[in-house]
């Protein structure tokens, strides 16, 4: 099964949900994706997670899941149903924890939708990380440049 995962930054200024459920419907017809993983640190996992949602109830094989970096404090925004733990991070020291989740995240894709504005800090290690990995990678941040 084909699985995507996604990276943006912490801070998000803008509505990009179109964009992204753009890409995601793409993904799903295109290229039969049926499996997506998020993260649940920031404005970026959050509309991620809210385009899903959405996507969910009008396409229920759908399979989407919040991978967790550590044991979350109750959030009105989250649903954690579908969260899940990779595997081995138990034993990873917290202050890697979300570098850890993230190169799970990355080896269990085959593509990576990203918001990236800056070639500074988790998300662009992320992305580098998924590129040194031969993942395809679509960054809606330049998308949104073109139009």
């Amino acid at each position: 099964m084909l699985a995507c995962t996604f990276f943006g930054h912490k801070d998000l200024n803008c509505d990009i949900k179109p964009e992204i459920s753009k890409q995601i419907e793409a993904l799903i017809d295109q290229h039969d994706v049926k499996l997506f993983y998020v993260g649940n640190n920031g404005k970026f996992d959050l509309a991620v997670t809210d385009v899903l949602k959405e996507l969910r109830t009008k396409n229920p094989s759908l399979k989407y899941n919040t991978v967790l970096a550590y044991l979350p404090q109750k959030s009105e925004y989250y649903d954690y149903s579908d969260a899940i733990y990779p595997e081995g991070i138990e034993c990873v020291p917290k202050r890697f924890s979300i570098i850890y989740r993230n190169k799970w995240m990355v080896s269990h894709s085959d593509f990576v939708v990203c918001y990236i504005t800056h070639e500074f800090g988790g998300a662009f290690s992320a992305i580098e990380y998924a590129r040194k990995h031969g993942k395809r990678i679509i960054n809606i941040a330049e998308k949104k440049q073109e139009m």
